[in-house]
């Protein structure tokens, strides 16, 4: 083991997370803004990704429905991660094929004004592509969340956060922190402090 290993690891976070700052600003706040503008017209939100981004979908359903700060209580804000029913999961993957997962869910909960969230590193995930060309027939707004290239979903995505990187470690560790600060932008608009 190394310690020159450890510090040029977390400065390597670090540097991604000041990139993202200066690069991904204006589109973490159009961001945050599709999502309020569709909670306030009655919508929600729908988060998917594989893997790493499963678990964040996940996570940052949870921090609309619950609450980022226990300290700050507040109405639910709507959001459904669409990773997390293993039945249906299965049965699509079975039936349609693993490619359809996100998309048979959008097709059946996703109405025109809510928004769709596409968590994945690359930009290739094919279940998230197909879901955003489901989310788009249906009229939903599209957030793409990846690392530096986009991949396929940035032709797709209304929204574009691409995170200056492409380390997969580093652009997760971004997206952890870009999520957060689209809830909190969101519950900042939705539910203001007095």
């Amino acid at each position: 083991m190394n310690l020159d290993r450890v510090r040029e690891y977390l400065l390597e976070t670090s540097r991604t997370a000041s990139r993202t700052a200066d690069e991904c600003a204006e589109s973490i706040l159009a961001a945050a803004a599709a999502i309020v503008a569709a909670v306030r017209d009655g919508g929600k939100l729908l988060i998917c990704g594989n893997g790493g981004s499963a678990a964040d979908a996940q996570h940052l359903a949870t921090e609309f429905v619950s609450t980022l700060t226990i300290d700050r209580r507040r109405a639910a804000i709507p959001a459904i991660a669409l990773t997390t029913d293993s039945s249906l999961l299965t049965a699509v993957a079975n039936d349609f094929g693993f490619e359809d997962v996100f998309a048979r869910q959008v097709e059946a909960l996703g109405r025109a004004g809510d928004v769709l969230l596409g968590i994945s590193t690359s930009g290739g995930s094919e279940n998230v592509v197909r879901a955003f060309a489901q989310a788009r027939s249906q009229g939903l707004r599209k957030i793409a969340l990846t690392g530096e290239s986009g991949g396929p979903l940035g032709p797709l995505s209304d929204i574009q956060i691409n995170v200056p990187s492409s380390a997969t470690s580093h652009i997760q560790e971004a997206h952890i922190a870009v999520g957060q600060l689209i809830a909190f932008l969101v519950e900042d608009e939705l539910h203001p402090l007095e």
